[in-house]
Parts: C-alpha cells; sequence; structure tokens
C-alpha cells in the first residue's frame, strides 16, 4: 500500500512540475535557513562545553554599591587568591589567579610574533583541561616555562616537539616550553589564548621594578577563577565568600558593601550582564531568541506555500478522491496516502536543504564570526534531521490532507462539487500572515541597522581619524618614548605623539581610596585610571569643557589629575577645577591631587553605555603610544615612513600597530552580524513568501482563464484584467502592513529600551516598508496575470 502511494506521489509530483519546483525549493530554503540557525544556535549553547570540568568551573566577581546602585566587576586585589585558597580549600578544588588577555611579542630565535595569551596560575591547565599534544598539565609549575597553544607552536618551531625549547616573552623573559596544547575552539571564551605563562613570572616582573602587589588590598587589577570541589554547591559557595572582603578592608567605607559571589563558567556567554546587582540575559541571548524566532517563520512561511498549493489545486483532485471513496477508501487511508505527498516532499526538501547549507555555510560563518560545521559524525544531528523532517512533512501537509480528505465523494462523481465561496479563506489567512512576518522581518532589520548607525554616530569624545596606537611591548620600550617620539616628529609624517598607560580605546585599569570635599564617608566608588603622558590631549584629540590639560610647562601637573563629565557628576563637584581629591592607591606614593580640567566623556569601552568615571594621572612610565598622521599624508606613506623608526630602536619587536577607528568599529561587531544576517533572512523570506504567492497566482489565472477569455471578448483592457486579479492580493497585502506595523512597533520599541543610547522608530520605515513589500507582491503576480490576460480568447474558450 505503501509502495502504491509514493507511486501515486512521485506521479503528481512529475505531473504539476511548477508546483513541485516551488514547494521542493521554497521548503528546501526553508529547511536551509532553520538548519543554518539551528547549528549557530548549537553553537552558542555549546559554548565552553569543551572545558570538561565546565559544570563546576566559576569566576569571582564582586557587586559594590556606588551612589545607590550595585557596580558589578570582575576585577580583584591579588592578595584575595590566596584568601580564597586557604580559608576555602574545602570547597575549591582550584583557585586559579591570572591577567586578562594582552598581547604580547613571543619571539623564538628569527620568528617573532604579537599574540594574546595569559599569565595564569600553575593549576590553570588542569582546571581548563587543556588536551596536551606534548608534555603535561604541570608544565606551569616551573616558573620560568610557558605553555603554547599547538598553531603558535606551529609558528615558532615547525612541526616537531618543542619541548624544551627557548621562548622570549617581549624579549623580557626568556622561558621553557613544557607544553603545546591543542588550539581552542572558537566557541570558548578562551578562543584567544595562544600562550599561558606562569602568573609568578609576570610578579617577578613586578618585584623587580620595586612594586609588589601581593598584600595589597587597594590595587583591582587580577581575575580569578575557581573549579569547584566535588558536591560544592556554587550558590552555597558563593554565600560563604560573600563577605571575605571585611577583614581586609576599612570599616568606615563602602568597602564593606563589596560582596564577591561565583559566576558559573556555563552563564559566561549568555548571561554576563548585571543591571544594579541582578544577572540578566545578555545581548548574545536575545540575538538567540531572535534568530531563533526567525528561524520558525521563515520554515513555517515554506509550510504555508505548501498548504496554499497543494489546497489551491483541490478541485483538479477531486475526482481523484471520489473515486478512492466511491471503491472503498477509508478517510484513514486518504490522509496517509496525501500525508506520504507531503512527507516524500519534505524529504527531498531535506536533501537539498543539506546541499543549500553546505554551499552557504563558508559565508554564514564569515558574517556571523563562527567556525561552524555541519555535524556529519552527530547521531543526535541526523536524528534531529529525520525528526525536523517528519514534523515539517506533518505540519506542511497537514491542512491539504484532511482538506482533501473531506470531499463528498457523491457530489464530486456528479460533477456537482464546487469549493465554496468560503474555500479560498484559509489561503487568504495563510498569504496574510506570510507578509505579516516578512514585513516585520524587515522593519526590525531597517531598525537594527539604525541602531547601529546611532550608536556609531555618538560623540566618542576625541578625534579617531588618522590616530595610531602602538603596543610599547619590547624592554627598554618607555625609557626610548623621548627618543622615538623626536625621531617619529623627524619624519614629516608625524602631527603629534603621546603615550598612556593603556588604549583609547579599552579600560585598563580600576582604583578606588579616593577622597574629595564633600565626599561620603560612606562610600568608596571606583575609578577608572590612566596615566598619560602631556602632549596626550593634544594628540588623541580630547574635548576640554573647563579648566586645562596637562603641560609640559608646569613641573606642578604632575600632582595634578584631568577628570571626564561622569567623574565630576560622580564627585558632586559644581566647579571641580582647582578643587583638590586626596589618593592612597597603595601601590605608589599618594596624596593632594589637584583637579586641572574636565573633558567631554571619551567611549572607551562599550559605545552602547554610558563612559564611566575616568581619571587621567601625568606619568612618564608608558605602555601605549600613540601618533597622529599629519593629514596632508596618506596612511600608507605615513606607515612607510614610521615603519623604519620602530624597527631601527627595536629590532627584537615586530611593527604592530592599530588604528584607533578600526579598533572602535570592533565594537560593533557582534550588531552588526546579527543586521547582516537580519538582512539576509529577511531577503529569503520575502523571497519564499513571493514563490508562494507565484504559484498561487499562477493557479488563480488558470482557473479564470475561461472567464478572462469572456471579459477580453466584451471588450475588457489587459490593464483592466490585471487590475481584476491584482486586486484581491493587494487587499491581503494591505491587511497583513495593518497587522505588523503595530505589532512590530512594540516589539522593537522594547528592544530599544535595553540600549542607553537609542534611535526612535520613525513612521517611515514601515510605510517604506509596505509600499515596497506591495510593489514586490503585485511584480511577482504580474507576470501570471498579463500573460493570461493576453491568451488568445479563442483558445481559453475551446471547450475541454
Amino acid at each position: 500500500m505503501f509502495k502504491n502511494y509514493l507511486i501515486i506521489a512521485f506521479r503528481n509530483l512529475r505531473k504539476n512540475k511548477v508546483s513541485a519546483i516551488i514547494n521542493i525549493g521554497g521548503l528546501a530554503m526553508g529547511m536551509a535557513v532553520a538548519m543554518l540557525i539551528g547549528l549557530w544556535i548549537y553553537d552558542e549553547l555549546s559554548f565552553n562545553k569543551y572545558h570538561e570540568h565546565h559544570l563546576r568551573i566559576a569566576q569571582v566577581m564582586r557587586h559594590q554599591d556606588q551612589q545607590g546602585d550595585k557596580i558589578t566587576s570582575f576585577y580583584h586585589p591579588m592578595p584575595l587568591s590566596e584568601e580564597l585558597h586557604t580559608t576555602y580549600k574545602d570547597v575549591f578544588k582550584y583557585v586559579v589567579i591570572s591577567k586578562q588577555t594582552e598581547e604580547h611579542i613571543i619571539s623564538a630565535g628569527e620568528n617573532k610574533f604579537v599574540q594574546a595569551g595569559n599569565y595564569m596560575g600553575a593549576d590553570a591547565p588542569e582546571m581548563l583541561s587543556l588536551r596536551m599534544l606534548y608534555g603535561s598539565h604541570g608544565g606551569l609549575k616551573d616558573p620560568n616555562s610557558i605553555l603554547l597553544s599547538q598553531s603558535l607552536a606551529k609558528k615558532l618551531f615547525g612541526n616537531g616537539d618543542p619541548i624544551g625549547k627557548i621562548v622570549k616573552i617581549d624579549d623580557r623573559f626568556t622561558v621553557k616550553v613544557t607544553g603545546v596544547y591543542e588550539d581552542l575552539p572558537a566557541n570558548s571564551e578562551f578562543r584567544y589564548v595562544s600562550y599561558i605563562a606562569p602568573f609568578e613570572l609576570w610578579v617577578s616582573g613586578l618585584r623587580n621594578k620595586g612594586m609588589d602587589a601581593r598584600s595589597d588590598w587597594k590595587n583591582y587589577f587580577v581575575l580569578i577563577y575557581a573549579e569547584l570541589a566535588p558536591g560544592a554547591d556554587v550558590n552555597r559557595v558563593s554565600k560563604m565568600i560573600k563577605n571575605t572582603y571585611l577583614s581586609h578592608v576599612d570599616q568606615k567605607t563602602a568597602d564593606t558593601k563589596q560582596e564577591l559571589f561565583l559566576h558559573p563558567m556555563d552563564n559566561w556567554h549568555l548571561h554576563s550582564k548585571f543591571d544594579n546587582g541582578i544577572a540578566s540575559t545578555s545581548d548574545q541571548m536575545m540575538f538567540l531568541w531572535f534568530f531563533g524566532f526567525i528561524g520558525v517563520f521563515v520554515l513555517l512561511l515554506a509550510c504555508i506555500n505548501f498548504m496554499n498549493l497543494s489546497t489551491a489545486r483541490s478541485e483538479k483532485r477531486a475526482r481523484e478522491v471520489g473515486v478512492r471513496k466511491a471503491i472503498g477508501s477509508l478517510r484513514g487511508q486518504l490522509l496517509t496516502q496525501f500525508f506520504c505527498e507531503s512527507l516524500l516532499v519534505a524529504a527531498f526538501s531535506f536533501v537539498l536543504a543539506i546541499g543549500l547549507v553546505m554551499l552557504v555555510l563558508p559565508w554564514f560563518n564569515k558574517v556571523a564570526g563562527k567556525e561552524i560545521s555541519i555535524l556529519w559524525g552527530n547521531p543526535l544531528f541526523w536524528l534531529t534531521g529525520l525528526v525536523f523532517t517528519i514534523i515539517t512533512g506533518l505540519i506542511a501537509g497537514s491542512y491539504p490532507a484532511f482538506y482533501l480528505s473531506s470531499f463528498n465523494p457523491i457530489l464530486v462523481l456528479k460533477g456537482s462539487f464546487k469549493a465554496g465561496r468560503f474555500a479560498s479563506v484559509p489561503r487568504k489567512i495563510l498569504v496574510v500572515l506570510q507578509f505579516t512576518v516578512s514585513i516585520m522581518l524587515t522593519v526590525s532589520t531597517i531598525i537594527v541597522y539604525r541602531q547601529i548607525q546611532f550608536t556609531k554616530d555618538r560623540p566618542v569624545g576625541y578625534t579617531r581619524d588618522g590616530l595610531l596606537m602602538f603596543h610599547l611591548m619590547a624592554p627598554g620600550s618607555s625609557g626610548k618614548y623621548n627618543l622615538l617620539s623626536n625621531e617619529l616628529m623627524n619624519t614629516g609624517v608625524v602631527s603629534g605623539t603621546a603615550g598612556a598607560g593603556g588604549a583609547v580605546t579599552e579600560v585598563w585599569s580600576m582604583n578606588r581610596n579616593f577622597d574629595w570635599k564633600g565626599k561620603d564617608p560612606a562610600t568608596d566608588p571606583s575609578f577608572v585610571t590612566l596615566s598619560v603622558t602631556q602632549d596626550y590631549g593634544s594628540t588623541i584629540g580630547w574635548q576640554l569643557i573647563a579648566g586645562t590639560g596637562f603641560s609640559k610647562g608646569y613641573a606642578s601637573d604632575s600632582s595634578g589629575f584631568v577628570i571626564n563629565e561622569a567623574a565630576a557628576k560622580l564627585m558632586g563637584l559644581k566647579d571641580p577645577v582647582g578643587e583638590f581629591v586626596r589618593w592612597e592607591p597603595g601601590w605608589r606614593k599618594g596624596g593632594n591631587f589637584k583637579i586641572l580640567g574636565v573633558i567631554k566623556d571619551m567611549v572607551m569601552e562599550s559605545p552602547f553605555e554610558p563612559a564611566q568615571p575616568t581619571i587621567f594621572t601625568l606619568d612618564s612610565v608608558t605602555r601605549w603610544m600613540f601618533v597622529r598622521i599629519n593629514p596632508a599624508v596618506s596612511a600608507s606613506k605615513a606607515l612607510a615612513r614610521i615603519e623604519p623608526v620602530f624597527t631601527s630602536l627595536f629590532p627584537a619587536a615586530p611593527f604592530d600597530y592599530k588604528f584607533a577607528d578600526l579598533e572602535y568599529a570592533k565594537k560593533f561587531e557582534s550588531e552588526e552580524r546579527v543586521g547582516k544576517l537580519a538582512t539576509f533572512f529577511s531577503i529569503l523570506a520575502i523571497f519564499i513568501s513571493c514563490l508562494g504567492l507565484f504559484g498561487l497566482a499562477s493557479f488563480v489565472a488558470e482557473q479564470r482563464t475561461k472567464e478572462i477569455g469572456v471579459r477580453k471578448v466584451l471588450g475588457a483592457s489587459v490593464f483592466g484584467v490585471w487590475r481584476l486579479i491584482s486586486k484581491e492580493f493587494f487587499m491581503l497585502i494591505l491587511i497583513a502592513f495593518l497587522i505588523a506595523t503595530p505589532t512590530d512597533y512594540f516589539l522593537m520599541y522594547n528592544w530599544l529600551q535595553s540600549y542607553q543610547y537609542r534611535s526612535g522608530i520613525p513612521l517611515w520605515v514601515f510605510m517604506v516598508v509596505g509600499l515596497g513589500a506591495l510593489l514586490i507582491a503585485l511584480l511577482t503576480i504580474s507576470y501570471q496575470t498579463i500573460k493570461a490576460a493576453l491568451l488568445n480568447p479563442a483558445k481559453s474558450l475551446k471547450a475541454e
């Protein structure tokens, strides 16, 4: 019996080629979109699952009260790590201290590269369950060692065994390779870590400079990760360590209000946002839901096409149903037959969808910033694919199956069967649903794009264009700063240079222990602190709104501060210029600092969030150099002149530079990816909708061939016939527009509320998209309607 069903299904597909191509092609595109989004969601949900003990790994974080709000941070003073390790050793298997991932020069012989990596505690390889290709997890116990990723080891030493070979870090530390680990996957938070060096090695560098932060509870600059002991509960341990700071700080200040907690590794990627101390879903989680809904809707659009075309051709199969019922076929058997047909179409579509995914996947990975692949060897993928195909086939074939199997055989065989005046109502509802979804997706895409552009146009407080940034990693580079600056100015392609302790596009240090006139003694807020040279303001182009910046002509500026608007607001000073701020950092000499000037807020972190309170101090020790290219010189010409200066002074360091505007642009990568993918899926949604509309218009034109012939004989024009058929579809698109507009406005308005800086939702967006959808729909159906209108009436009126 099933063989017979399949034969009939093949015959029907072959007989109605246009309908079959539209059904299979439309379903295949819908399935391909759903499959791509499914793979993307799987990749997002499997973040950090590479690490064997991910369920027990957490990051130590803290909440701190600041002017009535709870600020969440992951920076801590160094001694906290030892405190947790010794006091709570029963609940922690490992407590690992770490610097944040930074770029350093890694060299071996003539090979030298700027690579991102970490200084971490010796237990890090075991905690992260690194898959060692050479050496062991204990490699970091040697304070002069380094673990390399597989790709970095290959770059430095080729394919041989690198164990025991010598590597230099910034030409400052000489270490030996004690292990090589497999490259971490793209869906790991540590994916950019290409090497790990002992944290003690970095501490030894501080001691050589006369600095030691191991007992300083006021300097917040390290990260701390922990792996819980088997059986320990993360919430219970969080409560245990909550008040660890209390015994190490001044009881009169807000330090007592600092609360530690553990943030589980499984939440780092999708639940890393904290609003006033309360964990919430990150933007990435919002995008995951957004694309999940898109995948469902696009697949639904493809299923609607199948339903529409199948029910539209019901009269052509009415006699078949009537004959089958007359000779004894039960309704259940007819249902089985029609479901077999829809499942066959779904199976063909699934095979075609896999081909489409293979074709599109390289582009999709590039746009999405992923390394996704089809899970060929994963049984779950094939099981999901099978279930997915069956469900799609059942959904797509459900309405046609129940509709066709309900025909009365007596009426059908007498020839008196008519579909009825309301038979097309379900098809019209489905068309309205298709275009409602398409319009909503298109409008949402435009609003996402407008939000990105709005934030890009936000004033950043300095001049990005023509500003180069150099990370001075080579030893002695700070001592050669003045020489380097003079040499660069002598090239004639540079109009200004400056130095700082951090990049202008990142926050590198936060400090507390500030006191000023009128400060509430029960508060001790954190400030971003950045040490700069005198020419910093003029070189980057910060915007003074009160007072002055640092100047080479005034030695007293060394005990001065320049603050941003956010800092002035936090301090509550009406006229901050000339006021004194006392600072006792602990790791450097403190004292009273005079506020020299106030600048506009500079966007150093997320452009979607308010600027943090920032204090600039004067210091000759620089880690970053900023170079302003002469506006009259092209960037390529300037770089050609600048490179020889760097290579002559720092031969051990590769010439590595960053454009400030490009680094700032990277902050929009996530949102821009969403915009590009949403645009792609919106275009597909409209195309699939129009594909179904094309098939439906083709059937309507075919069904009304004789009517059109009669009208032409009676004098109807081609335009009149086109208007007659198009009017019905015009009304459907109009209804879809009226439904989509308020619904999408409500959804996008709520989405924009999550941004501090947000654009509006102009009504012209809805009008343009609605008009565009109407024009595309009319163009789609015009081919079939005009073709029918141009048909010779003598042919259309011939008897069958």
